[in-house]
């Protein structure tokens, strides 16, 4: 499933293709997702100026001039992908020259440059909803999430007492969405190994300096990941058609049984289940 770096990878490249734009076109290809989609879907998004677009968590949230909000969620399989075309075009007629579409393009928007956006899902567990935009962080989706890694409200006191109390080992309570948003299971693996944190540690038992020196770690690991265009091991695209490339820098996730890349340490990546995910640490090092 794309996590945060992937989303807003992505949302990265679609700021400059749709916001300011007016979207010209919508085929709605299906009935819904993993939800059925918003009632009158198609006429609610067709004309709109995208007036915003930002990211929460894991969704993409698209504000419109009408007032409202397209909140979107890209599943485990789900992509959006930019096809321009070559010459202006008339809007609300897709260019001859883009590619055709594919069996699961779902939801494809049109702009008024021509350019066209495709939402891609093959196991469909991706989302879309339209809501008001003064109500949109109070979505079901939303409204219980924890504040952004990459956000002043998560800083070294919040994650200290968050974790005060926790009985849960430290990865799971990294990866509770109300703890903290966005995070995954690839990131908290890597942002574990390099804190030298063992992952099977109660969140409780960790020393105030221990839960605070994970915060910038944290930071460092999301940081890094955008900046290579996210991980791509599956199905994960950017906007563009191209892989993300943070993968070749995983130092603990998929690395099982391969030598300890920590300065001096001559232990290897094991891999274990946590709460039905896989777990990669070094059992040397991290404790």
């Amino acid at each position: 499933m794309p996590e945060l770096p992937e989303v807003e990878t992505v949302l990265r490249g679609l700021v400059p293709v749709m916001q300011g734009h007016v979207i010209a076109n919508a085929d709605i290809r299906r009935s819904g997702l993993r939800w059925p989609f918003p009632e009158h879907m198609r006429e609610r998004l067709v004309g709109q100026p995208v007036v915003g677009m930002h990211r929460r968590s894991k969704y993409i949230l698209v504000d419109l001039a009408s007032g409202e909000t397209l909140i979107v969620h890209l599943g485990m399989t789900g992509r959006m992908t930019i096809h321009l075309p070559k010459q202006a075009v008339k809007p609300g007629r897709f260019h001859q020259s883009l590619p055709n579409l594919e069996k699961h393009d779902h939801v494809v928007l049109e702009m008024e440059t021509g350019a066209r956006v495709v939402f891609n899902d093959a196991r469909r567990f991706g989302a879309m909803d339209l809501v008001a935009t003064t109500t949109a962080s109070q979505h079901r989706l939303l409204a219980q999430l924890g504040p952004e890694p990459l956000g002043n409200s998560f800083d070294q006191p919040y994650l200290v007492a968050a974790l005060k109390g926790r009985n849960t080992p430290i990865k799971s309570a990294l990866l509770d969405q109300k703890l903290v948003a966005g995070l995954g299971n690839i990131y908290v693996c890597e942002a574990l190994w390099r804190a030298h944190v063992l992952p099977t540690r109660r969140a409780f038992q960790l020393s105030a300096t221990n839960a605070g020196s994970l915060v910038p770690v944290i930071r460092d690991v999301l940081t890094e990941a955008i900046a290579a265009g996210g991980s791509s091991l599956k199905d994960y695209r950017r906007t563009d058609g191209e892989l993300g490339y943070f993968q070749h820098s995983f130092a603990a996730y998929g690395r099982e049984g391969e030598p300890c890349q920590t300065p001096g340490c001559d232990g290897q990546i094991s891999r274990i289940r946590q709460s039905g995910r896989s777990t990669f640490f070094c059992r040397t090092c991290q404790r």
